[in-house]
């Protein structure tokens, strides 16, 4: 397995080597992205929700912050947060909370994610480099070799050319599937922020008019 990767690698020349730090790029965001939209900033939105609607509707502000705070780099936690600490004040005071603690999250869900769209590019530019060298290389040195060199020389040639070609797609093909996952999941959380914080503002101006949730006015009923 590792005598097949060095020949591909070899046989592929220097582009090669230039495309394996795209790789590594590639693979670091990847990874970093991963780990921090899908296990640090996501969470279950609705159950999260659905439990701080209940503490928030029996009055206990305290526990609701306190739960929170048991997710505290988890993105709408820290939105819910925000709105929480200021449950008290009035609607406007709540969203410009709510909206602060918004944009501080934002950042940290988007970074680095739109860079792997330009490594895409960059690793098929490379690659076509390499081919383009590569098949350079080939024809001018069957031009100058005997003929029985010749059959060799265009192989060895054609060999560089296509292990350029092929890492390079195949490196940008994983960038493309990668942004595809990532974004997604991103906007996703986003959706949930946008949503999930217009249900807590409307839940505490209710709160503090003294009404009753829409919610748990359906359930009694039931």
């Amino acid at each position: 397995m590792f005598s097949s990767v060095k020949a591909f690698f070899e046989e592929g020349g220097f582009f090669m080597y230039v495309n394996l730090v795209t790789s590594v790029a590639t693979i670091s965001i990847i990874v970093e992205r991963i780990i921090f939209l899908v296990f640090k900033y996501n969470i279950n939105g609705e159950a999260f929700m659905e439990q701080v609607q209940k503490l928030v509707m029996q009055n206990q502000i305290d526990r609701a912050i306190k739960l929170c705070n048991a997710a505290p780099t988890a993105a709408l936690p820290r939105v819910i947060r925000a709105g929480l600490t200021r449950a008290n004040k009035n609607e406007i005071e709540i969203q410009s909370a709510v909206e602060e603690a918004i944009l501080d999250v934002l950042p940290g869900l988007k970074k680095r994610t739109d860079n792997l769209q330009h490594i895409a590019n960059i690793a098929t530019l490379i690659g076509l480099l390499g081919t383009v060298m590569g098949l350079i290389r080939a024809f001018g040195a069957v031009a100058l070799a005997s003929a029985d060199q010749k059959a060799m020389i265009l192989s060895k040639g054609i060999s560089e050319a296509m292990n350029n070609t092929a890492f390079g797609l195949s490196i940008a093909v994983t960038c493309i599937i990668a942004h595809l996952f990532l974004s997604n999941t991103t906007r996703k959380i986003i959706d949930e922020l946008d949503q999930y914080s217009v249900k807590l503002i409307n839940m505490l101006y209710l709160r503090n008019k003294g009404d009753i949730n829409p919610l748990d006015r359906t359930s009694s009923q039931q």
